[in-house]
């Protein structure tokens, strides 16, 4: 397993084959890319099966008993 998506599977999880629909259906779910050299996105494994380096922290809410 690569570190990032290959071309076939951005197409296969996007259900769309050209690059420019690729780009906005990742654009649309917020999913962080970079372009390659020519213009295809990279984009690494957990930006979309989730890890801990895509996960927004959450802080914990502060309760007053007093």
């Amino acid at each position: 397993m690569t570190l990032c998506y290959t071309r076939d599977e951005l197409r296969e999880l996007s259900g769309r084959t050209r690059r420019s629909a690729v780009i906005a259906w990742l654009e649309g779910l917020n999913v962080p890319f970079v372009p390659d050299a020519d213009g295809w996105p990279k984009v690494l494994r957990g930006a979309i099966l989730g890890g801990p380096a895509t996960r927004t922290p959450v802080s914990e809410p502060q309760l007053d008993f007093s």
